[in-house]
C-alpha cells in the first residue's frame, strides 16, 4: 500500500464542523477520506467507523441497503460524542465497483440475493481491502478505537494490522421493506452481527431521543 496524505480542510455538516483529510494511493489512484471531530490525541479509545463508499445509499438515498443510514448515524454519534473519526474508503459495491454493482442489482431484481449476485458475476461476496487503514489511522494519531460496525470482518481487519479495538458498537438503523432481505442475507451469509431485535431496539431509542 503506497498511501500518502494530501491535504486537510474544514467540512461543515448538519451534525457539526468536521475536518476532512484526503489520502491518495499512488498505485491505484484511489482517493480515500477521513472525517475527524474534536481532539484525537491521548490514550482514550476513539469512537470510529470504517465506511465503504456506497454512492447509491450515501448520495442517491437508496433504500436497498442501510449504508446511507449508517453513514449519517455514525456522523451524528461522533458529533454527539465530541470526538471521533470516520474513514471513508473508496470501495463501491463491497469492492466490485459501481457498474458491476448495478449489474448485481439487476440480478437481485430477478431474485438473487446480494451474495448470489456477486458470485454470478464472478466475484467473491466481499472484495474489500483494508490495508490502507494503518496509514490513515497513524496519520490521525489513533491507536485504539471503539468501532461502530455490525461486520466482524472489520474488527478482524484492524486487529490483523496490529490496531486495537477496545469495543464494538452495533450500528443498526434504516430497516425498511426494500432492504429487509438484504439485511437478512448480510446476517445469515456474511456473518453481520444484527437481528430484527437490534433494529427494534435502535428505533425505540431513536424515538425516545426525539421525544426528549
Amino acid at each position: 500500500m503506497t498511501l500518502r496524505f494530501i491535504a486537510s480542510s474544514r467540512l461543515p455538516t448538519p451534525w457539526g464542523v468536521f475536518t476532512m483529510h484526503g489520502f491518495e494511493d499512488n498505485e491505484t489512484g484511489k482517493e480515500h477520506v477521513a472525517l475527524t471531530y474534536g481532539e484525537l490525541g491521548g490514550d482514550q479509545p476513539v469512537l470510529a467507523r470504517i465506511h465503504s463508499e456506497c454512492l447509491t445509499g450515501d448520495a442517491l438515498f437508496s433504500l436497498r441497503c442501510d449504508c446511507g443510514f449508517q453513514l449519517q448515524e455514525a456522523l451524528k454519534r461522533i458529533a454527539e460524542e465530541g470526538r471521533g473519526a470516520l474513514l471513508y474508503l473508496r470501495q463501491e459495491g463491497r469492492g466490485i465497483g459501481l457498474i458491476n454493482k448495478i449489474r448485481a442489482y439487476h440480478l437481485q431484481d430477478a431474485g438473487a440475493d446480494t451474495v448470489e449476485a456477486n458470485e454470478k458475476l464472478g466475484f467473491a461476496a466481499d472484495m474489500r481491502d483494508y490495508s490502507m487503514l494503518p496509514v490513515m489511522l497513524e496519520h490521525l494519531g489513533i491507536r485504539t478505537v471503539r468501532l461502530m460496525t455490525n461486520n466482524p470482518r472489520k474488527v478482524d481487519a484492524l486487529q490483523r494490522y496490529g490496531l486495537q479495538v477496545a469495543e464494538r458498537l452495533a450500528i443498526t438503523t434504516g430497516l425498511n421493506p426494500h432492504n429487509a432481505g438484504y439485511l437478512d442475507t448480510k446476517a445469515s451469509k456474511l456473518g453481520h452481527m444484527m437481528s430484527s431485535a437490534d433494529f427494534t431496539a435502535a428505533e425505540a431509542a431513536a424515538k425516545n431521543n426525539k421525544n426528549n
